[in-house]
């Protein structure tokens, strides 16, 4: 039978809450919703409150096991605990408010196996919007809201009357990668506050290295505690002023409550110190005292300001879509630094940035050129910008750029260092606040200075840099990639793709900045790409030391899946196969239409498109290598726009528009299919959605836009006046609908024009692109001779052409 207390929470959480962002007119943060795709998502992905590149990103976490895409289910009808940090392999601080009989682990989500502190809920019951989170913990009768700054949580708790009322704060509990607590500490200084630190060290399946990392943190309640209860695994202690231990080391606050009262517990973490984290809540939480609402509308306006930069009229599905991906594009990855700008870094030493810099932790740049890099450079330039100058700040502490920088320890995560075109790309975008020289410098010694074991911990450098620059692709091995140290002689055929492609960022930044030795060097190296394609099957084909190609026949009847991987450590290709590398040159892709010739370009790419609807264009189990187009994965996220270089761009049109209508969803259960890893999947469907897109990621010294299928009627893109000074651009699409995909003709600024591309410069001048479109396909628009966009090979003078290296000098 339920009280009259669950019946009055059961009405406040129905009814729309300021907090909840219920206001008119809709802002377009209104739009977002954190529990879109909430099925089967990775760790980052969760519907709590964070500020953009949060810290803190507090939200519930209900998957009581370490197994991959951990942390909150949408199917699981319980919740174990309100986690602070949701970074790549990184956990800290679970806490919970409960009352009745003490529990000190999270328990099992079956509720049999293993009892615990969690509680059921109703999702029909949970709300979660940009800044604000609240559900009712139905085993206890407590409705649980949620708010944060960068680096403090702020939580507000509704109770019953209860004799047992307590707050619980855990260092061990299950996240999506495993962690250990080698030391924890929790101390009682007053009867409002609690400090305490938790030692972590998360085990790396992948690269096989440990992250270690401290997490420190304050917790301050406006409601005096009556004791304080500490555990240490089994050891329970009722009142005890400190605990200090390993493993499973937690404590509980103890409170009388009145029906209906609130306390409110403000939390504060830091990877330096407790005083760190102590000066983030005097910094970031103590102007708001103890309004709770303050500091959700605080977080609402941060997230309005990215939000804001691009205005698109058309479907409220279609904005929940677009704005949720948006929304995700930056709140997967996170800052590092506290509000200070102090940092701990890779060697475990404090460290102090300039003002106004911060420092990222994240997973690795894996292709972001195709999603992450250009959104951020286009509606944010200043983010662009802090990235960059962040992983500057890591070579100069470090000596080398990271490629995952998680918890800022050298991570050997994926393949190459693609960081390398993100910050390319920035300096040709006219993204410079940083010291131009100093980057080419990185750059190019991340492409030429042989791999090695970092002294503070981890793998530097390019594991099979040194065969590369020796043959000119990397050999194949099937056991190379395995090792954990020593010379890598061998590896995945598709690294030769990886390298080639960030040796050409290198050349075009040696371009602009007029370094013809290094760009003669570099331009050569980025053709290396040819060296393992093999003429015979037509497919980019794992090469032996000696010069031979891998027999496909012998591996398997159809070259197109031989010597593939579901695994990133895969020995032949790097999650993915042999049909979806043969696309992957995002430089020179001119070049490939030529190698393998228009016409089979085409029909073997729309066979690929036709294949793989059904799917949803996404990798069913996350089984990468047996479908052909999986956007679900970094590898092929480009392949709807191949078309635009083979005279079919009504091709880029339908099939783009197709993984948006499929892939993409706007329910819970149905928002990202795959891997949507740290946003994204979800900064591709906003530059698509727009119309938008960059096969090199914008890393030629002019770089270029090419066209798609906008889903909107219109687009506003309000460029920021301290890096662009055309005010607004304006992309109209005529007539644009559900069947209305296709480009019937174009203008930019009132010029006719005939080509699926046109400049950056061009859009950051400002300006109109107007598109009209119809339901079937101008087979002529955009088809000419002349009409693709440009890449390598095509943007080069005859006398510039060099043949790819079979033997570099560096």
């Amino acid at each position: 039978m339920k009280t009259m207390f669950h019946i009055l929470i059961t009405l406040l959480l129905t009814v729309p809450a300021l907090t909840a962002g219920a206001t008119s007119p809709k802002r377009n943060i209104d739009y977002v919703d954190p529990l879109m795709g909430m099925h089967e998502s990775r760790w980052m992905l969760f519907p709590g409150p964070t500020m953009p590149f949060g810290m803190v990103k507090l939200s519930p976490d209900n998957q009581t096991d370490t197994v991959w895409k951990a942390g909150y289910e949408y199917t699981v009808d319980n919740i174990a605990g309100f986690n602070h940090i949701h970074d790549w392999t990184m956990a800290g601080l679970l806490t919970m408010p409960v009352t009745g009989r003490l529990h000190t682990r999270p328990g099992s989500e079956d509720y049999v196996s293993e009892p615990g502190f969690h509680s059921k809920i109703d999702h029909s019951k949970e709300k979660a919007s940009v800044g604000y989170y609240s559900v009712l913990l139905e085993d206890y009768g407590i409705r649980a809201e949620l708010t944060a700054t960068t680096r403090t949580g702020f939580h507000r708790y509704t109770f019953p009357a209860s004799d047992s009322a307590r707050i619980m704060l855990a260092t061990h509990f299950f996240a999506e990668y495993p962690f250990d607590v080698d030391w924890a500490s929790f101390r009682r200084v007053s009867d409002h506050e609690v400090v305490g630190f938790s030692k972590q060290k998360t085990f790396d399946n992948y690269s096989q290295l440990n992250n270690e990392y401290t997490v420190y943190f304050v917790v301050q309640v406006d409601k005096k505690f009556d004791s304080m209860g500490t555990w240490e695994g089994d050891d329970i202690r009722w009142n005890e002023e400190q605990v200090y231990g390993r493993g499973e080391v937690g404590a509980f606050l103890n409170f009388r409550t009145r029906p209906g009262e609130v306390i409110q517990m403000k939390t504060g973490i830091s990877f330096v110190s407790i005083e760190q984290a102590r000066e983030n809540l005097r910094i970031e939480s103590e102007p708001f005292g103890w309004d709770f609402d303050a500091v959700v509308e605080n977080c609402r306006s941060a997230w309005e300001k990215i939000l804001g930069t691009i205005g698109v009229e058309g479907s409220e599905t279609d904005k929940k879509k677009f704005y949720t991906n948006f929304y995700r594009a930056y709140a997967g990855r996170s800052i590092f630094s506290d509000a200070n700008g102090k940092y701990t870094d890779m060697c475990e030493q404090v460290a102090q940035l300039p003002a106004g810099d911060v420092i990222y932790s994240s997973d690795a740049f894996w292709n972001t050129f195709w999603n992450l890099n250009q959104l951020w450079s286009l509606a944010t330039p200043e983010v662009t910008n802090s990235w960059v100058r962040s992983l500057l700040e890591f070579k100069r502490r470090g000596g080398w750029l990271p490629n995952g920088p998680t918890g800022l320890e050298y991570c050997d995560i994926m393949v190459a260092h693609h960081e390398i075109a993100l910050i390319n790309s920035a300096y040709q975008k006219g993204i410079r606040n940083f010291d131009a020289e100093e980057a080419f410098r990185a750059i190019r010694d991340q492409q030429t200075i042989p791999p090695a074991a970092h002294p503070c911990g981890g793998v530097v450098g390019n594991r099979q840099i040194v065969p590369y620059m020796k043959l000119g692709y990397v050999p194949f091995g099937p056991d190379s990639h395995y090792k954990f140290m020593g010379t890598f002689r061998e590896g995945p055929a598709s690294n030769t793709l990886d390298y080639a492609f960030d040796d050409w960022n290198v050349a075009m930044m040696a371009a602009a900045l007029g370094k013809k030795e290094d760009y003669d060097i570099f331009l050569r190296r980025a053709f290396n790409y040819r060296n393992i394609f093999d003429s015979a099957s037509r497919y980019m084909a794992p090469r032996l030391a000696d010069g031979t190609f891998v027999d496909f026949g012998r591996l398997a009847g159809d070259p197109a899946w031989a010597t593939h991987s579901n695994s990133w450590m895969g020995t032949g290709f790097i999650e993915g196969n042999a049909w979806q590398y043969t696309w992957y040159v995002p430089h020179d892709v001119n070049a490939l239409v030529r190698m393998l010739g228009r016409e089979e370009f085409v029909r073997r790419l729309d066979e690929g498109f036709r294949k793989s609807e059904k799917y949803g264009f996404n990798a069913p189990g996350d089984m990468f290598k047996d479908y052909p187009i999986n956007h679900g994965n970094q590898p092929n996220m480009q392949a709807a726009y191949l078309f635009n270089y083979a005279g079919r761009p009504y091709l880029t049109q339908k099939w783009a528009r197709a993984i948006m209508r499929d892939y993409y969803g706007s329910t819970p259960m149905h928002g990202w299919l795959g891997d949507e890893d740290q946003g994204q999947m979800g900064a591709w469907y906003v530059m698509s959605a727009m119309g938008l897109f960059q096969m090199d990621g914008g890393g030629s010294t002019e770089p270029v836009y090419e066209i798609g299928s906008p889903v909107f009627r219109k687009v506003v893109i309000r460029l920021d006046p301290a890096y662009y000074g055309g005010g607004e651009f304006v992309i109209e699409a005529k007539n644009a609908s559900e069947k209305n995909i296709y480009i019937q003709s174009a203008t930019l600024n009132g010029r006719p024009l005939h080509k699926p591309w046109f400049y950056h410069r061009e859009l950051t001048e400002g300006g109109k692109l107007t598109l009209v479109m119809g339901d079937k396909p101008n087979l002529r628009w955009g088809s000419g001779p002349d009409a693709a966009p440009p890449s390598m090979s095509t943007t080069l003078r005859q006398t510039d052409f060099h043949s790819p290296s079979k033997h570099n000098d560096r």
